[in-house]
């Protein structure tokens, strides 16, 4: 702290009851000025040291450090800095581990602010800096930090201030360097399961307190929760499924949607473009005779998957449109729930599927702005099991984007932003521009890993290969960097300017 470039600070120290005396010794030495310490008769807990040393607070702003961690010199240079330019109530940066040996390692590149991660894991978690006022509303004449949540008591604090602000700031720079001390959450978060069923507790506090109807689960890697949200009623879900023949696969996509969907309230769409073989004839007949959800309609146009989507759309009923390729096999049983549970929410937009390849690799974890110039997949390629960058292949969160290739949105929504842009964008692209016309509108878009499939990438459309292909994909190239420039040239910000755009790992490979 004493090494801070910025010179307008305090340090509030509470002494949790240490027996050891020259630990007192060390802290009554102390003659700084800006240097405010308590000692405390009795140990009192992580929560109770925290609320002591908070009560010994003046400042505008709180920033909350361990004893055994450091900042960086310019840590406090750069809150400020936010301070004056954003006026946020909660501001958080980047993050790494300081090794017993004095290593830097873990560097935790974040990204901005996600309403769903956040449920999902506490990735603000160092350096989290609040306004105090906001503080004071969290507490509401109680305890800053409650007891009762030791181990995730930060998770529990920062969801209860998101209770009452959305003014939330990252820095995306590493500004807080925690200590891996043998037996902390720094060093092997296995080490303190309470910690994680404290977390458990936080976020199902959250959803109570927000009216939220849902359960939280504990999640496949320690200090993750999947947040389960109940489905209100019985929506209808449209299923929209474009196709030009190849009836092998669309029976296999067929067959697996009615083999394993358990949602029972679903019609299927199929749309068929120029299709001329017999045996598609056949297969669109059998499934027409052999079950009543399941319709098909003709939009024999020249290749066009943003127009033929849009002219399915027009003749759904459901309330919830589900944009499918032909070329997928369903994985999860509940996989609708999975995604409607998100859809039926009113602040959503689209919500996406992890998607794999039939060896059982990753073909999409969702969609990155900016990777390969305009979008890449996430997390392309790993193996399924793969947590992925900091568990993020495994954990509900908001993105810019999500592939169409199984997307779901409300009826409403599609209709009000006029579905997709069959004019510029064809063939490639549309899903990502209707994604961020979403975000442009205030809406926030969901992937979810619960809902599962493999997905034969383009093999009903094939690949750029033709003259006239390649003009039309640099055209649409053209497009989306003129029509997105600002996210493109200010970056993603579910992404983070210190990973690479030329690889799709988050730089883990």
């Amino acid at each position: 702290m004493q090494q801070q470039l910025y010179p307008r600070w305090e340090l509030c120290i509470a002494d949790d009851g240490s027996t050891r005396p020259e630990t007192t010794a060390l802290l009554r030495q102390i003659i700084d000025p800006r240097i405010k310490i308590k000692l405390l008769d009795a140990n009192q807990g992580i929560a109770g040291a925290s609320n002591a040393a908070l009560a010994l607070t003046t400042g505008d702003y709180v920033a909350f450090l361990d004893h055994d961690d450091e900042l960086t010199p310019d840590a406090l240079y750069h809150v400020v800095k936010a301070i004056n330019a954003h006026d946020p109530d909660l501001i958080y940066s980047d993050e790494d581990k300081l090794s017993l040996e004095g290593y830097y390692l873990e560097p935790h590149f974040k990204p901005d602010y996600s309403p769903d991660l956040i449920l999902s894991t506490n990735y603000i978690c160092h350096l989290g800096v609040y306004r105090k006022t906001l503080l004071d509303k969290a507490a509401a004449g109680g305890s800053y930090l409650r007891e009762g949540f030791e181990g995730s008591q930060d998770h529990d604090l920062v969801l209860r201030t998101l209770d009452h602000t959305d003014r939330v700031h990252h820095i995306p720079r590493v500004l807080y360097h925690w200590r891996m001390i043998r037996g902390s959450t720094a060093a092997c978060y296995d080490s303190k399961n309470h910690a994680w069923e404290a977390g458990q507790r936080a976020v199902s506090d959250t959803l109570k307190r927000r009216g939220i109807a849902g359960e939280t689960l504990l999640g496949q890697y320690p200090g993750t929760y999947r947040v389960k949200r109940t489905i209100q009623g019985q929506p209808l879900i449209s299923v929209l499924i474009p196709f030009h023949d190849q009836p092998d696969l669309l029976r296999l996509c067929l067959d697996s949607i009615l083999e394993k969907t358990t949602y029972p309230h679903f019609e299927v769409l199929g749309i068929s473009n120029n299709s001329v073989e017999p045996e598609t004839q056949a297969l669109m007949a059998h499934y027409t005779a052999g079950d009543q959800r399941i319709r098909f309609l003709r939009h024999d146009i020249p290749f066009n998957y943003a127009a033929i989507n849009n002219f399915a759309a027009t003749h759904a009923t459901g309330e919830h449109l589900l944009l499918l390729n032909n070329d997928m096999t369903v994985i999860t049983p509940d996989w609708l729930e999975a995604l409607l549970e998100h859809s039926q929410r009113p602040e959503v937009g689209a919500v996406g599927a992890k998607l794999y390849y039939p060896d059982d690799t990753v073909q999409h974890g969702g969609v990155i702005i900016g990777i390969g110039g305009i979008a890449g997949h996430a997390h392309k390629h790993f193996a399924a099991h793969n947590p992925g960058y900091f568990a993020r292949l495994h954990l509900i969160q908001n993105l810019s984007a999500v592939t169409a290739a199984c997307l779901m949105v409300k009826k409403s929504l599609y209709q009000t932003i006029n579905g997709m842009d069959d004019k510029h964008l064809a063939v490639a692209f549309n899903d990502v521009d209707f994604c961020l016309r979403l975000r442009e509108k205030g809406y926030l878009n969901v992937f979810t890993p619960y809902c599962e499939l493999y997905h034969h990438e383009s093999r009903t459309r094939g690949h750029e290969d033709t003259p006239q292909k390649k003009q039309r994909f640099i055209e649409e190239i053209a497009y989306m960097q003129k029509r997105h420039a600002a996210i493109l040239l200010n970056g993603d910000p579910y992404y983070n300017a210190n990973l690479p755009l030329d690889r799709d790992d988050f730089g883990m490979l």
